[in-house]
């Protein structure tokens, strides 16, 4: 299966083990709860999504990777304690508690999420030593005399044997206690969620063209080359990261990442390309609907190649637009329930404004410090409240400069403020719609309902952020060709929900 499915399948698993009865009891037992055995090719992902599991049903994660553990570190020191049998008294060999599991009661501590996640990587290839201990492990949850505490979920991963020397072929006994997944690389499904991590654009259209370079794992001559899931996604980072810098990037970096000649050197030469394509074609224009016509001309003689990256580069852009305004939005939304809340306070408080923000900064702080250490907070989640948090000190340090006190003149300012972020925020989403439809009829101008439509209408259906973003505010000419076209008949139902979100009434962001 790939590795969208084996999410599902392991999210599930999880919810199914946590599964509680009447009297609060696991409806599964700890011993009769398979742990889960992921096997799939290095850089396939899996890690990842444990991390996204963890987060999307708000439990606890701890990771370790068994190719760093001896025995001792994982069951624990032997120490001496002392008993008494029948009046004597004997000196008896005990563990100290296991690393690993001392690891997941500090998890508990800090966080107090008393359910979670402990995932153990490369667990078929572990030391000579420790090997007869996983066994046990895998079967009673326990290192020594130590458990995993109850709601503690164990999930596993590990190589197949042909990529990795040190690799440990599991016996019957001990396949027939875990619950074994095999995952398969599959670009498409990655692709999903390289629109969420927003991977470069030159990374996700080069592989649109050649998805058999996507992973690759090849034994020369020269030795082993390889290319990964994890590479393309690093290497991604890093692209950004050159280009923000004015940095060159070139095969020297590629192939730190893209460990396999060719690939390395095609994907170099398609970059060089990449870079003439978005700079001839000027996609501000296409978003703005202004497009020459020399531009549509080239569009319209181009190789299909030469289609899809730029039907990529436009996609890329338009993914920013939306983007941001979903964030902006959430953002907005989230400063509005705290400015009704400073409201209600003005109208009854003694106190100067400075005073009353100040108190709400540390407030705010504090709230935002409690959700990170309890909670799993997203990365999304986490950036609005840094950022409502930032607003208000920005509002508290201008009233300070210009001497306001007064709570009524005070508030006045932060509504007339917070009104022009409503106003710029509707402003931008307008502009983004428009930008929206304008592709459309672009692409209808220079390639009518050909297969290029085919494939604007399908990416902006699968891009997590375009998706949203149709969903709440709407997109005539997306519904209009996604009818024609017959997209995703598998997806209908979420075309469905699209629709009744949008009759659904705007929120109120009046004060």
């Amino acid at each position: 299966m790939n590795i969208k499915e084996a999410k599902e399948e392991i999210q599930r698993a999880i919810t199914s083990y946590l599964e509680k009865d009447e009297f609060g009891d696991y409806v599964i037992s700890r011993v009769r709860q398979r742990p889960v055995l992921l096997i799939g090719d290095p850089g396939i992902g899996k890690t990842a999504i444990m991390e996204q599991i963890s987060e999307e049903l708000g439990i606890g994660l701890v990771s370790y990777s068994m190719t760093h553990h001896t025995r001792q570190s994982a069951i624990g020191l032997p120490k001496i304690e002392t008993r008494m049998y029948k009046g004597e008294e004997y000196a008896v060999s005990e563990y100290t508690m296991s690393e690993i599991i001392a690891s997941v009661y500090e998890s508990i501590e800090e966080s107090g999420l008393e359910e979670g996640i402990l995932f153990l990587d490369e667990i078929n290839c572990v030391s000579e030593t420790l090997a007869p201990a996983m066994l046990q492990f895998l079967q009673y949850k326990t290192f020594g005399k130590h458990e995993v505490p109850e709601g503690w979920i164990i999930a596993t991963a590990g190589n197949p044997p042909e990529h990795n020397k040190s690799v440990r072929e599991f016996d019957i006994v001990t396949l027939d206690r875990v619950k074994k997944i095999v995952v398969e690389p599959d670009y498409d499904v990655w692709k999903e969620y390289a629109y969420n991590r927003r991977i470069h654009a030159a990374v996700t259209t080069y592989l649109d063209i050649k998805k058999n370079d996507f992973y690759r794992i090849e034994t020369t001559i020269d030795g082993i080359e390889f290319v990964t899931a994890r590479g393309w996604e690093d290497l991604s980072t890093m692209i950004k990261l050159y280009e923000k810098q004015g940095y060159t990037v070139d095969e020297r970096l590629i192939s730190q990442y893209v460990q396999h000649g060719r690939v390395a050197k095609d994907f170099a030469i398609y970059y060089d390309l990449y870079n003439k394509y978005k700079s001839d074609y000027q996609i501000q224009t296409i978003l703005e609907g202004t497009y020459s016509e020399e531009i549509k001309e080239r569009a319209e003689n181009a190789k299909f190649d030469e289609r899809l990256t730029l039907i990529g580069l436009i996609l890329d852009s338009i993914t920013d637009r939306v983007k941001e305004d979903i964030e902006t939005e959430d953002y907005i939304t989230e400063l509005h329930k705290l400015l009704l809340e400073l409201k209600q306070v003005c109208d009854v408080a003694a106190e100067s404004i400075d005073s009353i923000l100040g108190k709400y900064i540390v407030s705010r702080t504090s709230k935002y410090q409690e959700e990170k250490r309890t909670t799993v907070l997203s990365k999304e989640r986490e950036k609005i409240l840094r950022r409502v948090i930032i607003e208000i000190e920005a509002y508290k340090q201008h009233l300070h400069q210009e001497g306001v006190t007064d709570l009524h003149e005070g508030f006045a300012y932060i509504k007339e403020t917070f009104g022009g972020s409503v106003a710029d925020m509707k402003q931008h989403m307008a502009d983004t719609q428009s930008a929206l439809e304008n592709i459309f009829l672009f692409i209808e101008d220079v390639f009518g309902s050909e297969q290029e439509m085919l494939v604007v209408v399908t990416e902006l259906t699968v891009n997590y952020y375009s998706a949203k973003f149709i969903s709440r505010y709407g997109c005539e000419k997306y519904f209009e060709h996604n009818k024609e076209l017959l997209v995703y008949e598998r997806q209908q139902e979420l075309l469905s929900e699209i629709m009744l979100l949008n009759e659904e009434e705007e929120i109120d962001l009046s004060i």
